[in-house]
């Protein structure tokens, strides 16, 4: 019974152990290779690591590549920001770059700017290189910048925007789309306050020179160095359109004027018919009074049958002479 427990303790102990070499012999292979390199990280770092979830070869790799380059970044340091969710080789790799191309650029400053979501590697590339950047972007489904001059042409331009990175004003500057969206804005600007479009095609670098005294870059995270017109060609007549569009328009405006006073005018001439109407009317019940008038008179006495005779003659005259005057004068009433 006794040997049955020995064994069995035995074997546990052999468990036990093959663990715990099997636990730390990764981390002792990389404790050899920092040692081997001279740039020490402790061995209960590394199994501390392992505790709090940290890739320790990752963490070792990064730490040997910056002793090699000669910045001594330390084990805390680089833990610390890969526990942040940052990216420890991206900005080791960039301080490298930034240390050869002697651009000041701390830790503290490379970390904040990794956190931040920016590539710090790759704007360290472009502070060194710099970068060209299309206005306005194809992606945007735009080819060209349209900006129609005073005299009324339009033109349409493509400009290239030579920028490099402000790994000062990394955190915090606007992109891009702010570059692009302001260098556009200023060659509208410069295109829309020349008087003549021959102007803008005589000199296009003056677009180049207004744009850049604009200072554009203030407030992003790059430096313009230039802004070269790629392109620069003639599109519409703007002001024609729009003068042909008012003169429509015009014409539109005036015809319902013309339209608004002829119903009026209508409206007028029915009014006037209805009152020669009215007229008319009154004249005809005047005249129905007439024959009234001289019955009462011949019964009252006051008109007597000569006078009425007298009065038929002097009607009947009248009546040929008007009928005679008719016929000379060539009128349509005569013989009537």
């Amino acid at each position: 019974m006794g040997n049955i427990i020995l064994i069995v303790v035995t074997v546990l102990v052999g468990l036990a152990t093959l663990f715990i070499l099997a636990l730390i012999f990764r981390e002792f292979a990389l404790w050899l290779q920092a040692f081997a390199a001279g740039a020490g990280v402790g061995f209960w770092d590394l199994i501390a690591m392992r505790f709090r979830k940290v890739n320790s070869a990752v963490i070792v790799l990064t730490r040997i590549q910056s002793v090699k380059a000669g910045l001594d970044i330390g084990t805390k340091e680089l833990e610390t920001h890969y526990m942040a969710r940052g990216r420890v080789p991206n900005v080791v790799n960039a301080m490298i770059a930034a240390d050869r191309a002697e651009i000041e650029l701390p830790w503290r400053m490379a970390c904040a700017i990794d956190l931040a979501g920016r590539d710090i590697f790759e704007a360290v590339q472009t502070s060194v290189n710099p970068k060209v950047i299309d206005c306005p972007n194809p992606d945007g489904g735009r080819m060209t910048i349209d900006a129609v001059a005073q005299d009324g042409i339009q033109l349409k331009a493509r400009a290239r925007v030579t920028v490099r990175a402000n790994i000062a004003r990394l955190i915090g500057g606007a992109t891009e789309e702010t570059i692009v969206a302001r260098v556009g804005e200023g060659i509208v600007t410069t295109i829309g306050s020349a008087s003549s479009h021959k102007a803008v095609l005589e000199n296009p670098d003056n677009i180049s020179k207004t744009v850049l005294e604009k200072g554009l870059d203030a407030g992003t995270a790059f430096e313009i160095l230039s802004v070269d017109i790629a392109d620069i060609d003639v599109g519409d007549n703007i002001g024609a359109k729009i003068q042909a569009d008012q003169a429509e328009a015009d014409k539109r405006r005036f015809q319902a004027e013309a339209e608004k006073r002829r119903a009026m005018a209508v409206a007028q001439e029915q009014e006037h018919s209805a009152e020669e109407q009215k007229n008319r009317a009154l004249v005809v019940l005047a005249e129905a009074e007439v024959p009234k008038a001289m019955a009462e008179a011949f019964r009252s006495g006051n008109l007597g049958i000569m006078d009425y005779y007298k009065m038929r003659n002097i009607q009947a005259d009248t009546s040929m002479r008007s009928n005679i005057a008719g016929e000379e004068d060539g009128s349509p009433n005569s013989g009537s």
